[in-house]
């Protein structure tokens, strides 16, 4: 466990594209990875309060990289979906970490590079099939 939370402590910070928070980067990954939610089910999905992810996509909303829009199946809710800019912002900050990761990577031996590669597709299969049954 300590490996991985020194993995993430070194990883985390190297993406710095957009000049955004931990949280703000975690909901503007969530839109991009997921597509479009509902303001209440983001903020469900990043455990924050409804006003606290109002505030927030207000702010990513100024920068250009959400849309907010009234929810067609619910006129009173509001769909939160991330744009052209958001999403090139999100994809240059994984790009980062992605680097940051190789860079650990190259300084292993070829064996512990091989079971690195092996382990991490692993796990996140797990993760993923953990997602599905819940």
């Amino acid at each position: 466990m300590i490996a991985v939370e020194q993995l993430v402590r070194h990883v985390r910070p190297s993406a710095t594209a957009g000049g955004l928070s931990t949280t703000a980067s975690s909901a503007l990954a969530r839109l991009g990875r997921e597509g479009p939610l509902r303001l209440t089910e983001l903020a469900r999905a990043e455990g924050a309060s409804q006003p606290g992810m109002t505030q927030l996509v207000g702010r990513l909303e100024r920068a250009g990289l959400v849309a907010r829009n009234a929810d067609s199946t619910d006129g009173r809710g509001v769909v939160v979906e991330i744009t052209g800019t958001g999403l090139e912002v999100f994809r240059q900050r994984r790009a980062e970490r992605a680097h940051a990761l190789q860079e650990l990577i190259e300084e292993l031996t070829e064996p512990e590079q091989r079971a690195v590669r092996l382990a991490l597709p692993a796990l996140a299969r797990a993760i993923e099939g953990r997602r599905a049954r819940d």
